[in-house]
């Protein structure tokens, strides 16, 4: 069985060679540089399978250049597969594979590490002492004891985040359309609108569908109180980035924390120091004191890059051996 991997990156290389050497030997490896879509595509004749990644385009093109040069399946080395034409894998006979979970509390504690640092401006604090300044102008933060958690989303990641902020002393609400029964005995489920106009801090923890596309807007920022604290981990089109940015210039929010963001595509693991990021809303957001933008590194511990290796390679030999499961899309 032969894969290859696309956007292979250094972490890549090393957790997959290990985990592939001790529990699949019978699975070639090999990994490139270029990131998958309709032109790298074709690199992939001679291959049974891919392993892709978020950024990926795995849309009708590709796939049909895939299919052309005899892959039998996707495989997704993340949870989100959104950028996946499922619909047309299957019409060609492919099947395609995620790795649905992840050391899910990996992503949590980065959530809340996002909440923490943009209420506690430690940004700021580390450039001020770097520079022997020692004095707390502009470093004052909110006691996040006694304050409201509003968790949007509820599966494995958005629990976690539950429960850390339940730790944290912290009153916990949360919306999701199916209920998490683990929760209930600290989670108070509400509607959406409760949790937007209740919450202290909001994190989001939900899938990117049609219904949740660009659902931090100016009208549900609107209905939040004033020094909230937004944290998104999870998928960048759940906020509409221009009305996010009109909010923040309201005065809306005390932090905003962003692991993912509409424009990431084109930057995700990639050196872009010695460019001038022409017309980008990332440079906009990045210009405002009470804004932490991250890498999309939420997932990335020791822990659950072992994970992806060892799912994503499971689900090669189930994919070439037509075995069906809980992680195909």
């Amino acid at each position: 069985m032969k894969l290859l991997l696309y956007a292979a990156k250094d972490y890549d290389i090393k957790y997959f060679k290990r985990v592939g050497e001790a529990d699949f030997p019978e699975i070639e490896l090999e990994f490139i540089e270029p990131e998958l879509d309709p032109m790298t595509a074709t690199l992939a004749k001679g291959y049974d399978a891919i392993c892709a990644f978020v950024s990926a385009d795995v849309g009708a093109e590709t796939l049909n250049v895939l299919s052309e040069c005899g892959v039998k399946a996707v495989l997704m080395r993340c949870a989100g597969y959104n950028n996946v034409d499922v619909e047309r894998a299957h019409e060609l006979g492919i099947a395609v594979k995620r790795v649905p979970a992840y050391s899910p509390e990996s992503i949590a504690e980065h959530a809340m590490t996002l909440a923490m640092s943009v209420n506690r401006h430690i940004h700021k604090a580390y450039n001020k002492v770097r520079e022997n300044d020692f004095t707390l102008k502009g470093l004052r933060g909110h006691q996040m004891y006694g304050k409201t958690a509003g968790i949007v989303g509820t599966g494995k990641i958005g629990a976690g985040m539950c429960r850390i902020c339940h730790g944290f002393g912290m009153k916990v609400i949360a919306y999701d359309i199916y209920e998490n029964p683990s929760l209930k005995d600290f989670v108070e489920y509400v509607s959406l609108d409760e949790l937007y106009e209740r919450s202290d801090l909001i994190s989001l923890h939900c899938p990117l569908t049609d219904e949740s596309y660009h659902m931090i807007n100016i009208d549900s920022i609107k209905k939040m109180k004033n020094d909230v604290i937004l944290v998104n981990t999870s998928r960048g089109a759940l906020v509409d980035t221009e009305q996010l940015i009109e909010g923040i210039r309201m005065g809306k929010f005390l932090g905003v924390g962003l692991d993912v963001y509409e424009e990431e595509t084109g930057n995700v693991y990639e050196d872009k120091s010695d460019e001038i990021m022409m017309h980008s809303v990332t440079s906009r957001l990045l210009s405002f004191p009470n804004v932490i933008i991250t890498s999309h590194q939420a997932f990335y511990t020791k822990e659950a890059v072992i994970s992806i290796s060892q799912t994503t390679l499971q689900n090669m030999v189930d994919a070439m051996n037509g075995v069906s499961g809980p992680n195909d899309c």
